[in-house]
Formats: structure tokens, C-alpha cells, sequence
């Protein structure tokens, strides 16, 4: 039997948290949930999560930071993070990309496109080579 893939969705809206935490475990996957930035990243190094959803407006610390202290530390930059996001200017999604986003996802989104980009990104034909060399941005 396949171990499942471990995803942990990191927002500070609890009606986010169960609706993603629903989809994704009906979608197969085992997920745990944090409601700050800093106990994103607590969690992030305890369990090392096959991804990454993380919101940028957290309270303790934001999702930009969180971001960053995995994505530039070579325990965990090869962890696929998804910033999934209410802040859409321009300026915030090159922010996303210069902290390692590998994907900057804005609210409202459509939860069938994000499935598809979990999927995606917790493939084993994904590799930590694509998570630098492209990334991407979605509007």
C-alpha cells in the first residue's frame, strides 16, 4: 500500500483550513493544518510535509517569512510550497517568487485548479529541479 502524502495547509481563517483539510483528505492525502505562521513553520520542520500551503497574511509570522526560512535552508527547500493568497498586486506575487514560492495561487481560486496543482507538485515525476528552474505564477 502507498504512503500517503503528507500536505500541510497553513491559514489563519478556520472555515479555510476545514474546506481545504476536507477536499485534500477526500483527494487521498493525510493533512495537517496550523493557524499562524510560526506554528506553520514548527510544524513544517517536525513533519517535513511532501507541500506547502501557506497563506501570506498570518498572524506571528507571515507567510512571506515562513516561506523563506524553509525555502533558503537545505533541510526543506525542496518542499513544493504554494502560497495561497487574498493579496494579488503584482508586487506581492514577486515577492512570493523571490522568497521560493513554487506557485502563488490569489483568493478567490478555483479548488478543482488547485487540486490539480497538489497533484502536480507531490508527483514523483516532480522534481526539486522544476521547483527552482520554473517558477510559476497564477492569477
Amino acid at each position: 500500500m502507498q504512503k500517503k502524502k503528507k500536505i500541510l495547509v497553513v491559514d489563519d481563517v478556520p472555515a479555510t483550513l476545514l474546506a481545504l483539510k476536507i477536499r485534500l483528505e477526500y483527494s487521498g492525502y493525510e493533512v495537517l493544518t496550523a493557524k499562524d505562521g510560526a506554528e506553520g513553520l514548527a510544524m513544517a520542520r517536525e513533519h517535513k510535509p511532501d507541500l506547502i500551503i501557506l497563506d501570506v497574511m498570518l498572524p506571528k509570522m507571515d507567510g512571506f517569512s515562513v516561506c523563506r526560512l524553509l525555502k533558503f535552508d537545505e533541510d526543506y527547500e525542496h518542499i513544493p510550497i504554494i502560497m495561497l493568497t487574498a493579496r494579488g498586486q503584482d508586487r506581492d506575487k514577486n515577492i512570493g517568487k523571490e522568497v521560493g514560492a513554487d506557485l502563488y495561487i490569489t483568493k478567490p481560486y478555483n479548488p478543482k485548479q488547485l487540486l490539480q496543482e497538489v497533484q502536480r507538485l507531490t508527483s514523483d515525476e516532480f522534481s526539486t529541479t522544476d521547483s527552482k528552474v520554473k517558477k510559476q505564477l497564477i492569477k
